[in-house]
């Protein structure tokens, strides 16, 4: 999948946000700033070897059909690693210390006898917690790879992370952009 499908693949009631005009004037407010340098550097979040050891968060089945997973469908299964763990269960106080990373393992799925069954795996996503880093998108860096494979990233750069991830990310802004919450 490249990326360009993967960010075109939002759902239609975020088009408006993606139209071309919105990113010329995007463009022209992160050079005014000063930041586009740093927005168009590569993105180095690293592929998080061995995060299905990490404390399992919780599962969700979201069909092409969801509003809001849609452009991400699939059967996900999140996890926190340690540096986040205690902040997720107590359900704050936010923001998450730098370090934490989420990492989502989703996979397509079927439906059969009324039970879902996971399938081959689409691609991983995670978030990383740096609030200097990634001042710009609310201290997390956000990185997608198809079919799990550390090889092939599908974010090209913090600029791209914003479209395909922050925007999403967004109204959770009170739970420091995550959506996960702990389910004793």
């Amino acid at each position: 999948m490249k990326f360009s499908n993967f960010f075109y693949s939002i759902p239609t009631r975020f088009a408006p946000r993606y139209q071309p005009s919105f990113h010329v004037c995007l463009a022209g407010i992160f050079i005014l700033a000063g930041t586009f340098s740093a927005l168009s550097a590569g993105l180095d979040v690293l592929f998080p070897d061995g995060f299905r050891d990490w404390f399992f968060v919780n599962s969700l089945t979201a069909p092409a059909e969801s509003a809001l997973f849609g452009h991400v469908g699939g059967m996900h299964h999140i996890y926190v690693n340690a540096k986040g763990l205690s902040v997720l269960k107590t359900g704050g106080p936010f923001p998450y210390p730098d370090g934490t990373i989420f990492a989502d393992d989703v996979h397509d799925f079927s439906v059969k006898d009324s039970a879902s069954l996971e399938g081959a795996k689409k691609f991983v996503t995670v978030m990383v917690k740096d609030a200097k880093k990634y001042e710009v998108t609310g201290g997390w860096g956000f990185q997608v790879w198809a079919g799990g494979d550390p090889s092939k990233p599908l974010v090209p750069d913090l600029a791209h992370s914003v479209q395909a991830c922050f925007v999403c990310h967004s109204p959770q802004k009170a739970q420091d952009y995550v959506f996960s919450t702990y389910i004793p």
